[in-house]
């Protein structure tokens, strides 16, 4: 941001009537933690990405199916006992949640943070979340109990869950089990949260964890999200019509704003950010990866049946440029949604050109997919990396320009970084988010 940042004000109200808070640059982040399906960590994680590598493949359990989807980005190599202790503590969580507990764990060594260096009444934690929907295994014995000459009676589930299904079994899936987690692991006593709202969650999250800062309710707060798409049980509950319909190799699968995109590519992955008062970073003397300069969400409700047409997005967007006092032009790159759905990328694509011109745009599911309510942090995640780098990843697969799309895609190579940028992320039922983040 230019000299005359401390004259601008952050806000989170409607912008047109402004509550004066912290000023920009004031809330700060200072560590970064990924468990993806491109890497452990953030070196892993950055390292793929500007290698240009993906993490979608051909999914083992569902080749050779008469399913009609084989494509999805898995994390690879992660065994959730090197971060999660006590290691017992396992037994009662998901995969989601030991990826989303292990990202904090990772976020927080990465910020020098160890457990009582932050006053527990002054670290919070604020995580998205969504319906953890459980594996077929645990379930399956159970629902063959239940079968009667072979069909389903749920006049038997009563009796055989609680023989057959493993006692604490719902506590592995409630969605706000992952900041509890976080939050004993830490000692976190602070503002505590759980977003549950579609693909949005982790970036109202991570908003949330911001304006809990700037109202000054804690000097530190662990914020991000943790999702998967991927699971058999949650596919059939979404739908398969929206799933990409691709028959070439597995890397191609996912293509936003590019008009041969034939829908989403499932995956799973989890980050989180340390998000401090630059009063309380700089007093502990630690790196400042970035700045948090404006966040907005807005909701557009859905009509008559049909999808949201972006009024919401745009609104976002107006807002969070309001808040950091920031104009389109100030705009290096916006990290989109984009998630190779055709309706919802069109959308998209048309809020941005009609708010931001021809600002350039990459969309960061290309590398590794939807990942539910872990996709905005993992996203947010990548453009800290991408300011700190100077580089903004292109956007893998865009090949033909779709014109109703109309926006100025970032592609074959990366950008050169401005120090601002602009995150987005929707859900299907109407919310939408925006967050200006700027070099520190």
């Amino acid at each position: 941001m230019g000299g005359d940042s401390a004259s601008r004000r952050l806000t989170f109200s409607a912008h047109h009537h402004p509550a004066p808070m912290l000023s920009p640059n004031d809330v700060v982040i200072t560590g970064l933690g990924l468990v993806t399906p491109l890497g452990i960590g953030r070196e892993a994680f950055w390292a793929a990405i500007e290698a240009g590598q993906s993490g979608i493949d051909i999914l083992p359990e569902f080749a050779g199916t008469e399913l009609p989807f084989r494509f999805g980005a898995r994390i690879k190599g992660f065994d959730a006992k090197q971060y999660v202790q006590p290691r017992k503590t396992i037994k009662v969580m998901c995969g989601e949640i030991q990826a989303g507990y292990s990202a904090a764990v990772l976020a927080m060594h990465d910020a020098g943070l160890e457990k009582g260096t932050v006053e527990p009444d002054r670290l919070g934690v604020v995580l998205g979340s969504e319906m953890l929907f459980g594996e077929v295994e645990e379930v399956a014995g159970v629902y063959r109990r239940c079968a009667d000459n072979g069909q389903f009676k749920f006049s038997n589930w009563g009796g055989f869950v609680f023989k057959d299904l493993y006692p604490l079994w719902m506590l592995k899936y409630l969605p706000n089990m992952a900041a509890c987690h976080i939050s004993i692991a830490h000692d976190a006593r602070g503002p505590n949260n759980s977003i549950v709202q579609g693909g949005a969650s982790s970036l109202l999250a991570i908003g949330e964890a911001m304006m809990v800062l700037a109202r000054g309710h804690a000097d530190a707060m662990i914020a991000g999200g943790s999702g998967a798409n991927v699971s058999f049980n949650s596919l059939p509950f979404r739908g398969w019509e929206q799933l990409s319909k691709w028959h070439g190799e597995p890397a191609g699968a996912c293509r936003p704003f590019d008009a041969q995109r034939s829908g989403i590519v499932p995956g799973e992955g989890s980050a989180a950010l340390v998000l401090e008062t630059r009063q309380h970073a700089v007093g502990r003397g630690a790196k400042i990866l970035a700045c948090l300069a404006g966040f907005a969400s807005r909701f557009e409700p859905l009509r008559n049946g049909q999808p949201a047409q972006g009024v919401a997005i745009g609104q976002s967007i107006e807002a969070a440029l309001a808040a950091a006092g920031m104009t389109p032009a100030d705009i290096g790159h916006v990290n989109a949604h984009g998630d190779s759905s055709i309706e919802q990328d069109r959308i998209e694509a048309q809020a941005i050109r009609r708010t931001l011109g021809d600002v350039p745009v990459t969309a960061l599911k290309s590398y590794f997919g939807d990942l539910g309510s872990g996709s905005g942090a993992v996203e947010l995640a990548a453009s800290v990396l991408a300011l700190a780098s100077g580089r903004v990843p292109p956007t893998l697969n865009y090949e033909t320009p779709d014109p109703d799309c109309p926006i100025n895609v970032i592609h074959g190579g990366p950008l050169i970084a401005k120090s601002t940028a602009l995150a987005l992320n929707q859900s299907t039922t109407g919310q939408a988010a925006a967050l200006v983040l700027t070099a520190p």
